[in-house]
């Protein structure tokens, strides 16, 4: 995946996890929000690697 891609998928993994781990609180749900925790943070990691491919360019 490219530079742009990762952002992208980091972004909608970021905001899919938010929405899951607030539905998890509002309905004391505390499985469905450990789930949206988890998506959000695999949406940071998704969005650090875009960045670090933007950074390193043709050299990986």
């Amino acid at each position: 995946m490219g530079e742009l891609t990762d952002k992208i998928k980091g972004a909608a993994n970021k905001a899919a996890g938010s929405v899951k781990a607030e539905v998890g609180k509002m309905t004391d749900n505390p499985e469905l929000e450990a789930k949206g925790e988890l998506q959000k943070a695999k949406g940071e990691v998704q969005s650090a690697v875009g960045t670090v491919k933007g950074k390193l360019g043709d050299k990986i």
